[in-house]
């Protein structure tokens, strides 16, 4: 396989990256470098190019005209000349799209193959991919690693950071609506910050977290060259350290970090703030976003005075980052990110690797980092009285420090390189060479839910997947309250393969498999379900609920709005007679003793599966369910054929709707497995394998 890269932004070479020198040279740059050299150790990747822009002289100094960079012997950095030899910021590169695209053709006509397909990185690269689509026919992955709309989001329209963002979205829109397959790095990123999007299409977007080689960072020893660097600012060197890696952009929200540790005294006498924010001779020499933003940061310092409490040093190359990091470690300190958005966040992961406890932004892939490891807290960035408290929880708890610090160690467990390059090869293989369609006429389909019903048991699960690969004439799907994205990392996990069908958030959502892990939204099921549901005024209504907290926005879906409750056991009722004071329809579902959804009335797992049966032309005793709790309760009763897991919950044995199933003597998957055979099992039902 030869995949060729696109990736236009920033100053790019193969060694000694110079990280934070412009606005656009940071983390895509790491992510992609650490790509391909895990890429080559996959034996299905016979060649890598990385190909970028050529320019002369720039911010970074000479070496970006020389049109060919070694990096190993299967992988090579191109520069392509376009119309200007200047170097340029993402938000200039539109004006060469079209020479790039004629330049990008010229180059593939001098290799020997063609590539099999093209990675786009950014949106420029990604209009550029479209443009070679359109003209050779080569498909393309796309990885945004930064969107518009979130920017927007973030800064509004009338400030410098967003000049031609209206633009840039655009450009992202064409990117995503051309592309085979989008890679995200996490659920925020795929459900959020996707979803603004004209073109988003959940089912075409995968998410595989980026790797990391995290073995550099775990139990790294301090440095005293670096200790000094850092030490030289600091009146009491030997107070823990509140650090902070990133480069001074605007989007990474610095300043709030001075601004908390300013405004809490108690903050500044438990510890000393570190802040590493790339490499800089002379400030005003940087670019003008990077010039403000360090400039800032050091009126920042000034006006709350903490001379001898800020580090702020002048630079540091590469390979002393996991140095830096055992300083904040060796003194018990805290790693800060304040970013208002970040698309996934490796410099966490690296922290975490350290042995550093976490504070971090809530909006973006610290969501799943922290949630996959347990060590540390999430923040509102615009919130710096929460950033303050958050650090100042863990510098004040000894045994919470102690407890984070030792959870990290899951990181490089749970985000290694040759895991994301083993998804990422079978996501390319099947866009290069889609395998057979899914099973388009079962004798029989199975759909049970996930959490407690399929899952929830190692042993059982193992089991199940064993099974289910000998089940040649059932096709197997999924009925659950969670989203797509979160249901298929689940899955994953437990290595259980992508299903047939996927019905999502509550039966609110259908998808149906393509190939691989890439799947097409049933877009008639969403128009069907969509008469009668006003979404925004269900939501304004169950705002006065006192006994209702949202859940995350993650949870949310465009015809699903979740909720926590008390447990409460008229919860239900009221919420409906509320509604129906108001003239609203809808369904309401409570599950668990503690998570309600209200759905479109015509929405529901159990009319999900119907729509599924008749899409399929299959006959209803073609059809099994399974379920272990009150979510799953109109499904299994709309099926003849239904399983009660044997570790049910909510009475569901016992409900009067419910006579009709099977109640399983196993639990999990194991239940599931039984309820299938004792189905298979009954005469004259055509069904027996």
């Amino acid at each position: 396989m030869f995949i060729l890269h696109l990736a236009l932004q920033g100053c790019l070479r193969a060694r000694e990256v110079e990280y934070g020198v412009t606005a656009d040279t940071g983390g895509h740059i790491r992510y992609l470098l650490d790509l391909v050299t895990a890429g080559g150790r996959h034996p299905d990747i016979e060649r890598q190019e990385i190909v970028t822009r050529a320019f002369r002289g720039g911010p970074a100094g000479e070496g970006y005209w020389r049109a060919v960079e070694p990096i190993d012997a299967t992988t090579r950095l191109i520069r392509l000349r376009s119309a200007s030899d200047a170097y340029m910021a993402k938000e200039a590169l539109w004006g060469e799209h079209e020479t790039t695209v004629d330049a990008l053709i010229a180059h593939i006509a001098t290799l020997d193959r063609r590539p099999d397909l093209i990675h786009a990185h950014y949106a420029d690269a990604g209009a550029v991919a479209a443009a070679i689509k359109d003209r050779l026919g080569i498909p393309y992955l796309f990885t945004a690693h930064s969107l518009g709309r979130v920017k927007r989001t973030a800064f509004g329209t009338d400030c410098a950071e967003t000049q031609g963002i209206d633009r840039r979205i655009a450009i992202e829109d064409r990117a995503i609506a051309g592309a085979a397959a989008i890679i995200a790095s996490s659920r925020d990123e795929a459900e959020v910050q996707y979803a603004g999007y004209p073109s988003y299409d959940p089912g075409r977007i995968r998410i595989i977290p980026p790797g990391s080689d995290l073995a550099l960072f775990a139990g790294t020893c301090t440095d005293t060259l670096v200790d000094a660097r850092i030490d030289r600012f600091l009146a009491d060197p030997t107070k823990p350290a509140i650090l902070a890696i990133a480069r001074p952009v605007s989007k990474k929200n610095l300043a709030a970090l001075v601004h908390a540790y300013g405004r809490c005294p108690a903050l500044q006498t438990a510890a000393n703030l570190v802040i590493v924010a790339g490499t800089r001779d002379d400030p005003r020499s940087l670019e003008p976003e990077l010039a403000g933003n360090m400039a800032e940061l050091f009126a920042l310092i000034d006006r709350y005075d903490l001379y001898g409490s800020v580090a702020l040093p002048k630079s540091h190359a590469p390979h002393e980052v996991p140095a830096i990091y055992a300083y904040a470690r060796a003194r018990r300190g805290v790693f800060v990110n304040p970013a208002l958005n970040e698309p996934f966040g490796l410099t966490l992961l690296e922290a975490a690797a350290s042995g550093l406890p976490l504070v971090a932004t809530d909006s973006g892939g610290p969501n799943d980092i922290i949630e996959g490891c347990g060590n540390g807290i999430l923040v509102d960035p615009r919130d710096p009285h929460a950033i303050g408290q958050a650090v100042l929880k863990i510098l004040s708890d000894d045994m919470l420090w102690d407890r984070y610090s030792q959870a990290g160690a899951v990181a490089a467990r749970l985000y290694d390189w040759d895991g994301h390059v083993e998804r990422y090869v079978e996501l390319a293989q099947a866009v290069i060479a889609p395998p057979a369609p899914v099973m388009e006429s079962p004798r029989l389909l199975l759909v049970s839910d996930i959490d407690n019903t399929l899952l929830g048991e190692a042993e059982a699960a193992a089991a199940f997947n064993l099974w289910h690969g000998d089940q040649r004439d059932m096709a197997f799907g999924i009925a659950t309250g969670r989203s797509l994205h979160s249901a298929l990392a689940i899955l994953a996990q437990n290595h259980v393969a992508p299903p047939a069908i996927m019905i999502t958030s509550v039966g609110s959502e259908i998808y149906h498999r393509v190939h691989g892990g890439v799947y097409a939204r049933d877009d008639a099921w969403t128009r069907r379900i969509d008469a009668g549901w006003d979404r925004a005024a269900i939501a304004r209504l169950l705002a006065t609920v006192a006994d209702l907290r949202p859940q995350s926005p993650l949870e949310q879906r465009s015809h699903k709005l979740s909720y926590f409750t008390g447990g409460e056991a008229d919860i239900t009722e009221r919420v409906r007679d509320l509604l129906a004071a108001a003239g609203v329809t809808a369904s309401v579902i409570h599950s668990h003793g503690r998570y309600l959804d209200v759905l479109p009335l015509a929405a529901s797992k159990g009319t999900a599966v119907e729509y599924v049966r008749q899409h399929h032309g299959l006959r209803p005793d073609q059809v099994i369910v399974a379920g272990d709790s009150g979510n799953d309760v109109e499904m299994l009763r709309a099926c003849a054929r239904s399983i009660i897991v044997g570790n049910y919950s909510d009475g569901l044995a016992q409900h009067p709707d419910l006579a009709h199933s099977y109640v399983a003597r196993t639990g999990y998957a194991f239940g599931i497995m039984e309820g299938v055979a004792h189905f298979r099992a009954q005469p004259d039902r055509r069904l027996i394998a």
